[in-house]
Protein backbone atom coordinates (compact mmCIF):
# COMPACT_ATOMS: atom_id res chain seq x y z
CA UNK A 1 0.00 0.00 0.00
CA UNK A 2 1.69 3.37 -1.10
CA UNK A 3 1.75 5.79 2.15
CA UNK A 4 -0.37 8.67 3.20
CA UNK A 5 0.43 12.00 1.95
CA UNK A 6 0.99 13.32 5.71
CA UNK A 7 3.45 10.45 6.15
CA UNK A 8 5.83 11.80 3.26
CA UNK A 9 5.62 15.35 4.18
CA UNK A 10 5.80 14.27 8.17
CA UNK A 11 9.30 12.74 6.97
CA UNK A 12 10.35 15.61 4.59
CA UNK A 13 10.25 17.60 8.06
CA UNK A 14 11.97 15.69 10.27
CA UNK A 15 14.66 14.75 7.68
CA UNK A 16 15.20 18.14 7.13
CA UNK A 17 15.05 19.55 10.80
CA UNK A 18 17.49 16.37 11.73
CA UNK A 19 19.55 17.68 8.74
CA UNK A 20 19.57 21.39 9.97
CA UNK A 21 20.63 20.63 13.72
CA UNK A 22 23.20 17.76 12.09
CA UNK A 23 25.03 20.83 9.98
CA UNK A 24 24.20 23.32 13.17
CA UNK A 25 22.55 25.54 10.66
CA UNK A 26 25.73 26.27 8.63
CA UNK A 27 25.65 27.85 5.56
CA UNK A 28 26.18 26.78 2.53
CA UNK A 29 25.60 23.12 3.86
CA UNK A 30 21.78 24.13 4.65
CA UNK A 31 20.76 25.24 1.64
CA UNK A 32 22.53 22.01 0.06
CA UNK A 33 20.62 20.14 2.23
CA UNK A 34 16.88 21.49 1.28
CA UNK A 35 17.77 21.83 -2.33
CA UNK A 36 18.75 18.03 -2.02
CA UNK A 37 15.99 17.21 -0.30
CA UNK A 38 13.80 18.98 -2.20
CA UNK A 39 14.90 17.69 -5.64
CA UNK A 40 14.46 13.57 -3.95
CA UNK A 41 11.50 14.49 -2.51
CA UNK A 42 9.51 15.42 -5.76
CA UNK A 43 11.62 13.56 -8.30
CA UNK A 44 11.15 9.87 -6.76
CA UNK A 45 8.15 8.27 -7.35
CA UNK A 46 6.21 7.64 -4.00
CA UNK A 47 6.33 3.55 -4.38
CA UNK A 48 10.01 4.50 -3.31
CA UNK A 49 9.34 5.78 0.10
CA UNK A 50 10.51 3.19 2.66
CA UNK A 51 9.83 4.02 5.99
CA UNK A 52 12.75 1.91 7.48
CA UNK A 53 15.05 3.98 5.60
CA UNK A 54 14.04 7.08 6.77
CA UNK A 55 13.93 6.11 10.01
CA UNK A 56 17.67 4.65 9.61
CA UNK A 57 18.73 8.23 8.04
CA UNK A 58 17.57 9.75 11.05
CA UNK A 59 19.58 7.96 13.32
CA UNK A 60 22.41 8.68 11.13
CA UNK A 61 21.75 12.48 11.12
CA UNK A 62 21.32 12.48 15.13
CA UNK A 63 24.60 11.03 15.56
CA UNK A 64 26.29 13.16 13.14
CA UNK A 65 24.27 15.88 15.46
CA UNK A 66 25.53 14.53 18.72
CA UNK A 67 29.33 14.31 17.97
CA UNK A 68 31.46 15.35 15.61
CA UNK A 69 32.31 11.63 14.88
CA UNK A 70 32.17 9.78 11.87
CA UNK A 71 28.78 10.51 10.93
CA UNK A 72 29.30 13.98 11.10
CA UNK A 73 32.59 14.16 9.00
CA UNK A 74 30.65 11.71 6.28
CA UNK A 75 27.87 14.06 6.27
CA UNK A 76 30.08 17.80 6.00
CA UNK A 77 31.95 16.11 3.47
CA UNK A 78 28.92 14.68 1.12
CA UNK A 79 27.46 18.17 1.43
CA UNK A 80 30.78 20.06 0.20
CA UNK A 81 30.87 17.36 -2.49
CA UNK A 82 27.31 18.78 -3.66
CA UNK A 83 28.07 22.16 -3.10
CA UNK A 84 30.67 22.40 -5.42
CA UNK A 85 29.45 19.54 -7.92
CA UNK A 86 29.88 21.28 -11.68
CA UNK A 87 26.27 20.72 -12.20
CA UNK A 88 25.20 22.71 -9.62
CA UNK A 89 28.17 25.45 -10.59
CA UNK A 90 27.07 26.26 -13.64
CA UNK A 91 23.63 26.72 -12.98
CA UNK A 92 24.55 29.37 -10.39
CA UNK A 93 26.63 30.94 -12.78
CA UNK A 94 24.31 29.97 -15.75
CA UNK A 95 27.52 29.30 -17.96
CA UNK A 96 27.28 28.92 -21.27
CA UNK A 97 29.89 26.20 -21.92
CA UNK A 98 28.49 22.54 -20.85
CA UNK A 99 31.06 20.35 -22.90
CA UNK A 100 33.33 21.40 -20.03
CA UNK A 101 30.91 20.46 -17.46
CA UNK A 102 30.00 17.01 -18.97
CA UNK A 103 33.40 16.08 -18.55
CA UNK A 104 33.34 17.22 -14.82
CA UNK A 105 30.27 15.28 -14.46
CA UNK A 106 32.20 11.93 -15.23
CA UNK A 107 34.54 12.30 -12.74
CA UNK A 108 31.34 12.09 -9.75
CA UNK A 109 30.78 8.78 -11.07
CA UNK A 110 33.02 6.93 -8.58
CA UNK A 111 31.70 9.26 -5.85
CA UNK A 112 28.01 7.81 -6.28
CA UNK A 113 28.63 5.23 -6.78
CA UNK A 114 30.04 5.01 -3.56
CA UNK A 115 27.45 7.03 -1.80
CA UNK A 116 25.15 4.08 -3.29
CA UNK A 117 27.26 1.44 -1.85
CA UNK A 118 26.54 3.17 1.75
CA UNK A 119 23.01 3.54 1.30
CA UNK A 120 22.43 0.19 0.41
CA UNK A 121 24.67 -1.16 3.47
CA UNK A 122 23.77 0.62 6.04
CA UNK A 123 19.70 1.15 4.46
CA UNK A 124 19.73 4.97 4.58
CA UNK A 125 18.34 7.32 1.82
CA UNK A 126 21.16 10.44 1.65
CA UNK A 127 20.90 10.84 -2.51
Amino acid sequence: MPPVHNEIITAYRALYRTGLRAIQFSSPARYVLRDRLRRAFRVAPVTDFEPQRITNTLEFLNGAAQSTGMEHHILRNLLMVWYWEPESWAQRRKLKEREGVVLQMQAYDHFYHTLKMLNESMGLCLR
